[in-house]
């Protein structure tokens, strides 16, 4: 996380140091959910090892995937996280997974703390609404072979971690369909 802090943050060492303190390393199993919808999000995690899923379970038992987070990346339900209201995604590790948490206490006490974290946070709320917008799009304009070659050629490594069961979720299409995709 120190690195990413330096990337897309302007810390000293002091800083990073002082904001590393305020989260604790939690570890979770394959398949164990970190937040599932109706909960309340009281925290938000950075990915130190593994492979997460988010995904929403829709009128017929449906699930569908939103996004996939690894290694360096921050995951969690911003909107409950913020507005203390019930989850709509559901957060569960697909490897054996190791976190960064942040509780919304601490996440605000660093906010107020240190105008370095605000800006760093302004940064990374401006990325999370870039990419959602970018998905959106490509989910209505792309066919279904577009949006497999975007995969591909943004997220190779995804291939080798995720189901294609997962993927096709992610994609909107069938495994099935999926399969046939990768056959070309």
């Amino acid at each position: 996380m120190k690195d990413h802090l330096l990337k897309y943050g302007n810390f000293n060492k002091e800083e990073v140091n002082a904001i590393l303190s305020h989260f604790e390393t939690k570890e979770y199993k394959k398949k164990e959910f970190l937040l599932q919808t109706g909960h309340i999000s009281n925290q938000e995690y950075f990915i130190i090892k593994g492979c997460i899923r988010c995904f929403v379970i829709d009128y017929n038992g449906k699930e569908h995937n939103i996004l996939f987070g690894t290694e360096n990346h921050w995951i969690g339900d911003l909107q409950s996280f913020i507005q203390e209201n019930e989850a709509t995604y559901n957060i569960q590790a697909l490897e054996n997974t190791t976190v960064l948490t942040i509780s919304k206490e601490k996440w605000n006490h660093l906010l107020e703390t240190y105008p370095s974290f605000s800006r760093y946070s302004i940064t990374l709320y401006q990325n999370a609404f870039i990419k959602q917008q970018q998905r959106i799009i490509e989910s209505f304009t792309l066919t279904a072979e577009q949006r497999f070659q975007n995969l591909i050629t943004k997220f190779p490594h995804l291939l080798q971690r995720i189901s294609q069961k997962h993927i096709a979720s992610y994609l909107g299409i069938t495994p099935e369909f999926l399969s046939l995709l990768r056959k070309k």
